[in-house]
């Protein structure tokens, strides 16, 4: 077995949460920032209308970043400019929303895996589904009590055109790292989102601790385990 590169997932697995309990927690306070700025929303109303520009981001063909998907849907759903609703939204993610922390179970064998990796000199890169800011992320990392200098790539909504589960997320972060597929590893919660890699030969390690199968796929990874086997394992590599 050669894993020369591994692509760690974060939501669910660096940073252990359940996803449902984590959105139910922060949507509300970044429908109460907005209403606390002095723009008229109806929170149930504000919060469907995210929930539809977070689909639009998952249904980006690639033609333009899931930013400006995210974004030029909004527009038409808030009271205010892109520019103003995007300025309020990232001083919502660098403040208020690091409340959230309270819905995930930060865990010291994230740090663990990810530093094992290193010390073996295989690639680390940090695979999140792109739909939040860079700044939401760069939180999110620091939650999980990880390095962000630690990666050689975090994907944001920024720099990204596509969302998991498209293949073409995938795709387009091995081609742009020039990886080799059967000499990278996918790590990842999402039975759905995160094992999809395989069909592009890339192996996969399915981490148990708060697994998420919410359509019921049948499920078909290389490896699994909890966090602290995925560091156990990882530790057992051999050196690139």
């Amino acid at each position: 077995m050669s894993i020369k590169n591994i692509l760690f997932d974060l939501d669910g697995t660096l940073l252990p949460m359940v996803q449902d309990e984590f959105v139910r927690f922060y949507m509300p306070l970044l429908a109460k920032s907005y209403i606390s700025a002095g723009i008229e929303v109806e929170p149930k109303a504000f919060i469907g209308s995210v929930w539809k520009g977070y689909e639009a981001m998952v249904k980006n063909d690639g033609s333009r970043t899931n930013r400006e998907a995210f974004w030029s849907f909004m527009e038409g759903s808030l009271p205010t400019s892109m520019e103003e609703s995007e300025a309020l939204a990232v001083r919502f993610y660098d403040t208020d929303f690091n409340q959230a922390v309270q819905a995930t179970s930060p865990s010291p064998f994230a740090d663990m895996a990810v530093k094992a990796a290193k010390c073996r000199g295989i690639g680390t890169f940090l695979a999140t589904n792109p739909v939040f800011p860079r700044c939401a992320t760069m939180n999110r990392i620091r939650w999980a009590g990880l390095d962000a200098d630690d990666f050689g790539l975090i994907t944001t909504y920024e720099d990204c055109s596509y969302c998991k589960p498209n293949i073409e997320y995938f795709r387009t972060i091995l081609e742009e790292l020039s990886l080799d597929p059967s000499e990278c590893l996918m790590v990842g919660n999402d039975v759905e989102e995160d094992l999809v890699v395989r069909d592009l030969g890339v192996k996969t390690y399915l981490v148990t601790d708060t697994m998420e199968n919410k359509k019921r796929l049948p499920v078909r990874t290389d490896y699994k385990g909890s966090l602290k086997e995925l560091a156990d394992f990882i530790r057992a590599l051999p050196e690139c």
